[in-house]
């Protein structure tokens, strides 16, 4: 049997840590290492826990999810960070997922969701929600004004990698990417760890940040 995944909790407030430790806690492939009231803490019992998941809240005092994220991911960290926030969409949770998060979940999430999350997470895949994604973009993201090239950090893609990345980018998972493009499911996760790889990225996550930000698409509208 494989080792459990190791999380830490990290939220200011006591009662939403006791939920998800008691959701968490029933599972036997996920045990519950430690918990954080602010950033500061995360760091010190992310570096004596070496979780695999952080489930790590924006706004906590001392330091913030933000800061904590940025860094332990310039610091090397393999815990990978899911960002948590209200159905508002706190305004920083964007730069969360620019400083390195691998994707973001709503504090009210349904168990099973919150179990699946941090299993996929874990094993190295990204939260992307489509919905939340482009409400997140939509609200949070100054594109640059649109252009009908390819900018310059992805001219290192194929035709056919492009229309992968602008489809993971609009936060479609492979299945859905599949069959947009009539590929099969292990040629597009093909591409996706190719496109990765050429542009030096973590991983999804990062994929979205850079299509907005670069303009390759543009908040409200795909990629033509």
């Amino acid at each position: 049997m494989s080792p459990p995944i190791r999380v830490l909790l990290c939220d200011d407030q006591e009662l939403v840590r006791a939920g998800f430790r008691l959701i968490l806690d029933l599972e036997d492939d996920v045990e519950v290492v430690g918990e954080a009231a602010d950033g500061h803490e995360c760091l010190r019992l992310t570096g004596e826990h070496a979780p695999h998941v952080v489930l790590m809240d924006v706004r906590m005092p001392r330091m913030d999810g933000i800061e904590a994220t940025r860094r332990l991911v310039a610091a090397g960290s393999p815990s990978r960070v899911l960002i948590l926030t209200t159905f508002d969409l706190d305004e920083l949770v964007y730069a969360a997922m620019a400083a390195g998060a691998s994707g973001f979940l709503l504090k009210d999430v349904p168990r099973d969701q919150l179990v699946g999350a941090v299993r996929m997470v874990a094993r190295g895949d990204a939260i992307l929600a489509p919905a939340l994604t482009r409400r997140l973009v939509e609200r949070f993201v100054a594109a640059p004004p649109p252009s009908s090239r390819t900018p310059a950090a992805l001219r290192s893609l194929s035709e056919r990698e492009l229309e992968v990345f602008a489809l993971l980018a609009r936060g479609l998972s492979n299945a859905e990417i599949a069959a947009d493009l009539f590929l099969g499911d292990a040629t597009v996760k093909t591409h996706v760890a190719r496109i990765l790889t050429k542009l030096g990225l973590r991983d999804r996550v990062q994929a979205v940040v850079l299509a907005y930000e670069s303009g390759f698409l543009q908040p409200g509208r795909a990629h033509d």
